[in-house]
């Protein structure tokens, strides 16, 4: 029986993931705080291939129980934003390491570990946790392979749907610093192939994943105000954008990151804005994992159609 824990399995990229290892047979511990939240992924495998195992993320037995009889290890937990003071450090840096020493210790074969691109430029808290994080699991476990994604789109993103959302209540919107920061959004799909193959490939020559860093892009590079402007086609709706400094945008932040539940801009992501996110040259990619990146054209119209008035069928209505 071939077994695999995924941490972070019931969020974003985490479900894809359990996914695409249920496929190749796996079962699958999916280690969360609270079981009930993964129920809903059992669909995606045999009666038994999915199992919602409770853990506890500051107790080393705790996580080393999870781990414990597993082949493979994927950590894809991650926080955009601190609910409390501290939350970076603990879930981004803490956190995997820990997991790569119970790794470690229980004799894993592979571990993979989903960190941010920009990782080692930016200078964020977000993006300075995710490197010590890097670091940490490094050192417990040499052999892990880190894949650095970028701007990660699909229907529950939290981007392009939260952008489409307010184009679609808002008269105008904000492009802070001008929107010269570049992006590479790469799919989920492709994010979590690229997981499950550093995970599941065989160990040859030059094509071994274990020990490397992989800078996971999509097929293009655009800018915010690019990024503004294909959502706007998206959804049909055109929208005055405001050129907002850097500076004047973390005012605003200060002020937004305080609204609950979830805040619409932090002041960590203006400092995170001031640094391109793409993919460097002469890195290992995608590709070198035999993933193909798939375009932002085949995927978000689809599910951003929900934002266009009149939904689906409106070109039809229309015509």
């Amino acid at each position: 029986m071939k077994i695999a824990t995924v941490f972070g399995g019931t969020g974003f990229i985490g479900r894809y993931i359990v996914r695409e290892l249920a496929k190749l047979g796996y079962t699958v511990k999916v280690a969360t705080r609270v079981p009930e939240r993964a129920y809903f992924l059992q669909t995606a495998g045999t009666v038994g291939q999915i199992v919602p195992v409770h853990c506890n993320y500051r107790d080393t037995v705790s996580i080393a129980g999870v781990i414990r009889g597993s082949e493979v290890v994927i950590n894809c937990i991650g926080v955009l934003y601190e609910k409390r003071r501290g939350d970076f450090k603990r879930l981004h840096t803490d956190l995997p390491g820990m997991i790569a020493q119970a790794c470690a210790a229980s004799g894993v074969q592979r571990l993979v570990h989903i960190s941010a691109l920009g990782a080692d430029k930016a200078q964020s808290r977000y993006a300075r946790t995710k490197l010590q994080g890097e670091e940490a699991v490094r050192r417990a476990f040499p052999q892990a392979t880190i894949l650095r994604p970028s701007i990660v789109f699909g229907p529950e993103d939290e981007f392009f749907n939260m952008f489409a959302g307010l184009a679609s209540a808002l008269p105008a919107l904000p492009l802070i610093g001008g929107g010269k920061t570049k992006f590479q959004p790469v799919y989920v799909g492709d994010v979590a192939a690229a997981a499950v193959a550093a995970a599941t490939h065989p160990a040859v020559g030059d094509m071994a994943p274990q020990g490397k860093t992989y800078s996971l892009g999509g097929p293009e590079v655009k800018s915010f105000r690019d990024l503004y402007n294909y959502i706007f086609d998206c959804i049909g709706h055109r929208r005055m954008l405001v050129p907002l400094p850097f500076a004047l945008a973390k005012v605003d932040a200060f002020f937004l990151q305080m609204i609950p539940p979830r805040p619409l801009l932090t002041v960590d992501q203006v400092t995170t804005l001031r640094t391109d996110n793409v993919v460097p040259e002469g890195v290992p990619m995608l590709e070198d994992l035999g993933v193909r990146p798939t375009g932002m054209e085949l995927i978000v119209p689809s599910y951003l159609e929900r934002f266009r008035a009149g939904g689906r069928f409106s070109d039809t209505k229309a015509a």
